[in-house]
C-alpha cells in the first residue's frame, strides 16, 4: 500500500512548505494599505443607559 510510506508524502509536505515560505508568503507582506489609518481623538463619547424593556429587579 503506497499510501503508508512516508517518504514521498513527506518530501511534498516540506517541498511544499519551502513554496509556500519563499514566494507566497513575501507577496502577501509586500501589499500596502491603500489608506493609511488615522487615530481618532481621544475624546470619550457620552454614553446614555440602555431604557430596557423589561422591569429590573
Amino acid at each position: 500500500m503506497p499510501q503508508l510510506n512516508p517518504a514521498p508524502w513527506f518530501a511534498i509536505l516540506v517541498f511544499s512548505w519551502l513554496v509556500f515560505l519563499t514566494i507566497v508568503v513575501p507577496k502577501v507582506l509586500s501589499h500596502t494599505i491603500p489608506n493609511e489609518p488615522v487615530p481618532q481623538d481621544s475624546d470619550t463619547l457620552e454614553t446614555t443607559a440602555w431604557p430596557w424593556p423589561w422591569p429590573q429587579t
